[in-house]
């Protein structure tokens, strides 16, 4: 069953999707084809991956699936600042988009070390 921090996270995931959806028309606008699509895929995925690991097989499928969101989070932050770098992103967008992604990182992280030390626990328990 999700959690509340789980419900939390894919809610700012989903609204950080739609904020890339966004950018994504905003750059194709401006012809650049290649950036807009790595910026939407990654950071897209982040949610979907997010998704995923409520609905995973095991506890080390959910910290797996997790992980992935996590590397998704800062591929999209490269991006982000490729495109600050070549004038297609102002700077106060840019801080935004920015900003939310480390959020993002933030609690995908928590999350994922107290799920981390579950699993430890577990291990330990098992051990007695």
């Amino acid at each position: 069953m999700p959690t509340r921090a789980d419900n939390l996270i894919r809610q700012k995931a989903m609204d950080y999707a739609v904020r890339i959806y966004h950018l994504n028309e905003y750059l194709l606008k401006q012809k650049k084809f290649t950036l807009a699509d790595q910026v939407f895929r990654s950071g897209t995925s982040i949610g979907a991956n997010i998704s995923e690991a409520i609905k995973a097989e095991s506890d080390a499928d959910f910290v797996h699936k997790y992980n992935i969101a996590l590397k998704e989070a800062e591929e999209t932050l490269y991006w982000l600042e490729l495109s600050h770098r070549v004038g297609l992103l102002e700077e106060k967008l840019f801080e935004s988009l920015r900003n939310d992604c480390l959020e993002l990182i933030k609690l995908g992280t928590s999350i994922t070390l107290t799920m981390l030390r579950k699993i430890k626990e577990n291990s330990t328990d098992k051990k007695l």
